[in-house]
């Protein structure tokens, strides 16, 4: 077999479809292995560069192929894509993904470590709870007001709900039991998801990039840990701008003929890190409309250029992006340094 330089490998759960090639740039290597063979076939062949999609169990290979020697390039994959001919199979992906990560300006995702993503299981954790409990308050609300029985707003209105529901003895004894079932199930969800966010601050607290984070106006504790789990090494971006498109905050870019023509924003990258950007942004636009804290020039100037508020807090979490990725770069700390964007802080 000539000397393979590069490999292309489609993975799934069972099997694995290889496609490699020479200095030439010829296929020399097209072979499927079972998941039992992938450790020995890797282990008898020499050090080379081996590209997978950035998918489900991709990290975890790029453990066990760095550990055996060889360069692991991982590839998000709307980015192999244009690479793949017509008639998909995993042959063609491999191929595809073997040409991709040939490109000289092609952009990698890094491996991360087992640290790494125990970290990010913390932060989708709290996110499925949160999901769970928006669900469950609703359903309760939902069914309490098919019996004429209202809430206010707020978190904390449902307990009191539940317990006006128990003494309630006008309603149908199955309603009052269900009723405590859903009761019982807010109260656990409630309790597990204070675990979580205790891990989180602990966490959040034994991590300096995300104390400094912390520090900006817009972002908490929760937006600081969700950065900087999700983010890359922030020199992979050449300027904040760029950081910002990864995460989705610039407008789209569909120009011709000399015309400029940018529309709504891309929503590239990570929806939840997006989210909770966007969030906190808006918790500093809503302080400033009430006139709390001290509001820059740049975001007055905004809010009364702007006629949405969502707008303007897509625009502030934009610049917001561009701060932490300068802070993460150079390793210093916020100052307001007498212009501030808003001296209140969201969660």
């Amino acid at each position: 077999m000539n000397q393979i330089i590069r490999i292309g490998m489609d993975t799934s759960k069972h099997f694995f479809q290889l496609h490699g090639v020479d200095t030439a740039e010829r296929p020399v290597l097209r072979r499927k292995l079972r998941r039992k063979e992938m450790a020995g076939f890797f282990a008898k062949l020499p050090p080379t560069e081996i590209g997978m999609e950035a998918c489900g169990a991709a990290h975890y290979w790029g453990r066990v192929l760095r550990e055996l020697g060889h360069t692991v390039k991982l590839i998000a994959p709307q980015h192999v894509k244009p690479y793949i001919k017509r008639n998909k199979n995993d042959g063609r992906d491999a191929e595809g993904i073997c040409e991709a990560m040939s490109r000289p300006t092609m952009q990698f995702v890094p491996v991360k470590t087992e640290e790494q993503q125990a970290a990010l299981m913390l932060v989708g954790m709290r996110e499925r709870l949160v999901a769970r409990r928006t669900q469950l308050s609703n359903a309760i609300r939902g069914y309490a007001a098919e019996f004429g029985l209202t809430a206010a707003k707020g978190l904390d209105k449902i307990e009191p709900l539940l317990a006006k529901i128990a003494a309630d003895e006008a309603l149908p004894v199955l309603a009052r039991d269900l009723f405590a079932m859903h009761g019982r199930e807010y109260v656990q969800l409630q309790a597990e998801l204070k675990k979580i966010e205790a891990r989180l601050m602990a966490w959040h607290r034994a991590n300096t990039d995300s104390r400094r984070l912390a520090q900006i106006p817009g972002i908490g504790p929760v937006v600081a840990t969700t950065l900087v789990m999700k983010a890359p090494d922030p020199r992979l971006f050449p300027s904040g701008r760029h950081f910002a498109a990864w995460i989705g905050l610039t407008p789209k870019d569909h120009s011709t003929a000399g015309k400029t023509r940018l529309g709504t924003i891309t929503r590239a990258g990570d929806e939840m890190l997006r989210s909770v950007l966007v969030a906190g942004a808006t918790a500093v636009i809503q302080q400033a409309r009430r006139g709390r804290g001290r509001a820059s020039p740049w975001l007055l100037a905004l809010l009364a250029r702007k006629s949405s508020p969502k707008l303007a807090a897509i625009a502030l979490a934009n610049k917001i992006a561009r701060i932490a990725w300068k802070l993460l770069v150079t390793g210093e700390s916020y100052h307001a340094g007498g212009k501030p964007i808003a001296s209140a802080h969201a969660a």
